[in-house]
């Protein structure tokens, strides 16, 4: 079972749920000394020490060398588990020229699947709910870059994730592929800033452990019970907004994102 954004939050939460249940757990996170400290807290609840991987997704040749690590490490991956993800509360422009949500919540994720699919049997990708506020344009991947507002961003990231993981259930029938909300989860967002840090704390939101509830349940679940490109929340499969089930939309993100990440389509 291979977790992205795994040091904290929901992914931790997963990763903890998952090793206490006899699975063999990779961490990937970006910040080593926060790997340390989550795979200590795995390895706690277990028994068992999990692997870590080191990558940063606002640097796309990090996700290529993760990918080459992770192949390197294992013939197959039961489970890849595409849940790192970021609110940027001012815009930035990564490395590689695009704008960082996008990058790091869809076309970091994207490429490492894409990397992976012949040894992937099953892709769980943490969408959200606010899907609602995205304004994706593939061809323009960094529309949100003007006139830029977080969470229209964060929320195009997650439209992404949801036509991606339609697409990837079309185009890898060998793998399968889910996408979910997880809630209004209490986790690191918005660290940056003091007003939302402290909100995210203070507000009645949902723990960690209860965020990653309907990932594990998506990892575990027998196939046949579940909808193949489907979006779920708290266990139970839900209809994303239209602009999030498009399946001509999907085809055309999936194109700008393979030539976006060097891939061909």
């Amino acid at each position: 079972m291979v977790v992205t954004g795994a040091s904290s939050g929901i992914g931790l939460s997963a990763a903890v749920d998952l090793a206490r249940r006899g699975d063999q757990v990779a961490l990937v996170g970006r910040d080593p000394a926060r790997l340390r400290a989550a795979a200590d807290e795995v390895r706690e609840a277990s028994g068992e020490r999990p692997e870590v991987f080191r990558a940063d997704f606002a640097v796309l040749d990090d996700v290529r060398q993760l990918a080459a690590r992770l192949r390197e490490a294992y013939d197959r991956i039961d489970v890849l588990a595409n849940n790192a993800g970021a609110i940027v509360l001012q815009p930035v422009t990564t490395v590689d020229g695009f704008e960082l949500s996008i990058q790091a919540n869809h076309l970091a994720p994207f490429l490492l699947s894409n990397l992976l699919a012949d040894r992937v049997r099953r892709m769980v990708v943490t969408a959200s709910g606010a899907h609602r506020s995205g304004v994706l344009d593939p061809d323009d991947l960094n529309v949100t870059l003007r006139q830029y507002r977080p969470f229209t961003a964060y929320g195009t990231s997650k439209q992404a994730n949801i036509l991606f993981t339609a697409e990837a259930a079309r185009r890898w029938p060998a793998v399968a592929s889910y996408c979910f909300h997880p809630g209004v989860v209490r986790t690191r967002f918005g660290n940056e800033s003091r007003v939302v840090a402290l909100g995210m704390r203070l507000m009645p939101f949902r723990s960690p452990d209860k965020g990653a509830r309907t990932l594990v349940w998506l990892a575990n679940q027998d196939r046949s019970r579940l909808v193949d490109g489907g979006y779920y929340f708290d266990c139970r499969p839900r209809r994303p907004l239209r602009k999030a089930a498009d399946p001509q939309l999907a085809a055309r993100l999936w194109a700008a994102s393979a030539a976006a990440v060097g891939l061909s389509s």
